[in-house]
């Protein structure tokens, strides 16, 4: 039996007019293909709603914060980790549960005052006080201290592997004392000043202007500014990038014909195309803690149902390789694949197994983020290739809901199964395990409180916390030992189900460099510039 999708609307090829953010943002002749300025108009999809650093966790947030602040230390794409506001790499003591970081002497930030380790330990502090991602931090930091001018002491809670990565995370981006003076225990979403190679002259939600820094501590930005600007849907952004309206667009939702579109250009020598470490997941999350979900044989069959394969295919086009795991691969412990592959047989005996099948089908409701297009595509073809392998046993009941209202009812439990994606907040696997399975109160196999039960899932196993705690305080193959049991459980269990892995992609003008990205998977918008 041949898979049948569901027909989709073709693409309009007219280009649409750019109303909204487009007309607000760019100057006549910032708009202009072949323009005589150095200016750089970079070009993305959504709103921004917060540039503070303890409450950004959008991707066009995080993004603006790398141009606009530092962070101690940097990923490069190769992995390397570099000092940055940091002199030297930490020194570790105590077991592990002492840092010691210096600092560098020759930073100021945006208002001109002086960054110390005052400044860097007053941000910490306001982080760990009124941070909404409490997951990228928490509970190993219990105090900062200040035991010189530029040096900076962190002690922990227990020993971190993952300390020197969790370092270069944009939320512990530092923010001027005297600017944020009167906003130690509120949020200041609509100004930042830091001390990045940008400094901040315009805001709106949809529209930022960045003037370079001209008292920047490091090399200089390679453009005479940026303009970024935020469209409201994918036809927008890829009429602008093909007409030369703007001159750099990032890849977060755009349509998956478009972005192959946009790759076969690049090929052809009519783009430049960067790409950056594939960081971000996409995957599946079932809700563990009632019926009929809370069987995990249930759970089991549906992870066996998922062909992956054809979903790349279908839904991508080769670009969003199966993803059999919950770190992604280059990281450690992503290299194992502890999630089966698609298994039709198999399914089916554990659909029966579970009491479904031989006139009794088992209905999912499953969401999808509706304005996310990747989402939909995934959503209809998965129904499609159920209908032609498990018809007798399974079909999935699609509910299209947008984003921001499933992030605020998944930890409510309101989703039986949803599509979601997730990149951590540093590449290491503490930030994809820990926000998905750490547990602080747990009842048998349900999780009472804890990300768990914030991720929707609900779901732990017993020594399931323990082992991930573990995996945090040990290195090297011990480590890796204790990442591939921590996702060995969390397979057994399938409360998650890894569908695809994202690699960000980002293209310019062929009369601009090609984009370069660092080792978090951003842009380094300070290096986009024009071929000379």
């Amino acid at each position: 039996m041949q898979l049948q999708l569901a027909p989709f609307a073709k693409h309009c090829r007219q280009l649409l007019l750019l109303t909204g953010a487009l007309a607000l943002c760019i100057s006549q002749s910032a708009c202009q293909p072949g323009r005589n300025s150095d200016r750089i108009t970079v070009a993305s999809a959504g709103r921004i709603t917060s540039l503070d650093p303890a409450q950004a966790s959008t991707f066009g947030a995080l993004q603006l914060l790398s141009a606009l602040g530092d962070t101690l230390y940097k990923r490069s794409a190769t992995g390397q980790l570099t000092p940055a506001l940091a002199s030297a790499l930490p020194e570790i003591s105590d077991g592990g549960r002492t840092v010691t970081i210096p600092l560098r002497e020759d930073v100021l930030f945006h208002d001109g005052t002086r960054f110390d380790a005052e400044a860097m330990a007053f941000s910490l502090r306001r982080f760990l006080e009124i941070g909404t991602l409490s997951y990228v931090v928490g509970d190993r930091i219990t105090a900062v201290e200040t035991p010189g001018t530029y040096r900076l002491r962190l002690r922990l809670s227990r020993p971190s592997s993952s300390l020197e990565n969790l370092l270069t995370a944009t939320n512990l981006t530092p923010v001027s004392p005297t600017a944020y003076r009167n906003h130690q225990d509120r949020f200041l979403n609509d100004r930042f000043i830091g001390t990045g190679p940008y400094e901040l002259t315009s805001f709106r939600s949809v529209q930022q202007r960045l003037e370079p820094f001209t008292n920047y501590w490091g090399a200089s930005p390679s453009n005479s500014g940026l303009d970024l600007i935020y469209l409201s849907n994918s036809t927008a952004l890829f009429g602008a990038m093909r007409s030369g309206e703007v001159d750099v667009l990032l890849s977060d939702s755009i349509d998956e014909d478009q972005r192959l579109a946009l790759n076969r250009m690049a090929g052809e020598g009519r783009l430049r195309e960067g790409q950056g470490p594939a960081l971000v997941i996409g995957y599946i999350t079932l809700l563990s803690n009632t019926q009929p979900l809370q069987n995990p044989v249930l759970r089991r069959a549906l992870a066996l149902s998922l062909d992956r394969d054809l979903i790349n295919e279908r839904v991508s086009h080769g670009l969003r390789p199966p993803l059999f795991s919950l770190v992604p691969p280059g990281l450690p412990g992503g290299n194992v694949k502890p999630w089966p592959r698609h298994d039709a047989a198999r399914a089916r005996n554990l659909f029966i197994q579970a009491g479904y099948c031989n006139g009794k089908i088992f209905t999912l409701p499953f969401t999808y983020r509706s304005n996310v297009p990747a989402d939909r595509l995934m959503a209809l073809t998965w129904q499609a290739q159920i209908q032609r392998d498990l018809s007798d046993c399974l079909s999935l009941k699609l509910d299209g809901v947008e984003s921001t209202t499933v992030y605020r009812q998944l930890g409510e439990g309101a989703f039986q199964a949803v599509m979601l994606d997730w990149r951590g907040a540093y590449p290491d696997p503490e930030a994809y395990l820990a926000p998905l399975l750490s547990c602080k109160e747990a009842e048998g196999s349900v999780c009472r409180r804890g990300e768990a039960a914030i991720s929707g899932s609900f779901w732990t196993a017993p020594g399931l916390n323990n082992t991930l705690l573990r995996s945090d305080r040990s290195r090297g193959d011990d480590r890796q030992r204790d990442l591939e049991s921590v996702e060995r459980m969390a397979a057994e269990g399938a409360a998650y189900i890894p569908v695809w892995l994202v690699t960000p992609r980002a293209w310019s003008r062929t009369a601009l460099a090609t984009p370069e990205f660092d080792g978090n998977g951003q842009v380094v918008l300070a290096r986009l510039q024009e071929v000379r």
